[in-house]
C-alpha cells in the first residue's frame, strides 16, 4: 500500500507538468506564426503546413506522394480560438474546421492533439 500513494504523487506531477507545457495564445503568436510547421508522418518524412501572418496556411503533400491520393496542395485559414491553434482548408478534411491543442516537447518539437482526438508531434521550421 505504501507504492500507492507514490504513483499518485506521480501521476498528479505529471498532469501538472503537461499542463504547464501547453502552449497559450501568446505562445502560438510567437512559435507559430509566420513560420512552417513540419507535422511527422508515419513511416518517416514531415509534411509542411506554413502559416502565413496574414491568416493564410498552405500546405503540400508532394514530396510525400500524397498527389496519389489527395490533392497535394491545398490553402485555407488559420485562426486562434482561446488556447488552440485553429485551422480550415479549402479543400483538405472536405473542408472541416479543425482545433489544435499544442504542448512543448522541447525548443523545435510540439505535440499535437485535435479536437477529434487524433495526436501526433511536428517540427517548428524557420520563418517564411
Amino acid at each position: 500500500m505504501r507504492l500507492l500513494p507514490v504513483l499518485l504523487f506521480m501521476l498528479v506531477a505529471q498532469s501538472s507538468h503537461a499542463a504547464s507545457d501547453r502552449f497559450s495564445a501568446e505562445d502560438i503568436r510567437d512559435r507559430i506564426v509566420g513560420r512552417t510547421v513540419f507535422l511527422a508522418v508515419p513511416f518517416g518524412g514531415e509534411f509542411p503546413l506554413n502559416y502565413r501572418r496574414d491568416g493564410r496556411v498552405d500546405g503540400t503533400g508532394e514530396a510525400l506522394g500524397l498527389g496519389k491520393f489527395t490533392r497535394p496542395r491545398d490553402s485555407g485559414t488559420w485562426w486562434i480560438d482561446g488556447d488552440r491553434l485553429c485551422q480550415k482548408f479549402s479543400t483538405w478534411y472536405d473542408g472541416s474546421q479543425l482545433c489544435f491543442e499544442l504542448y512543448r516537447l522541447d525548443e523545435t518539437r510540439i505535440r499535437w492533439i485535435q479536437n477529434n482526438g487524433d495526436k501526433g508531434t511536428a517540427r517548428i521550421g524557420p520563418a517564411l
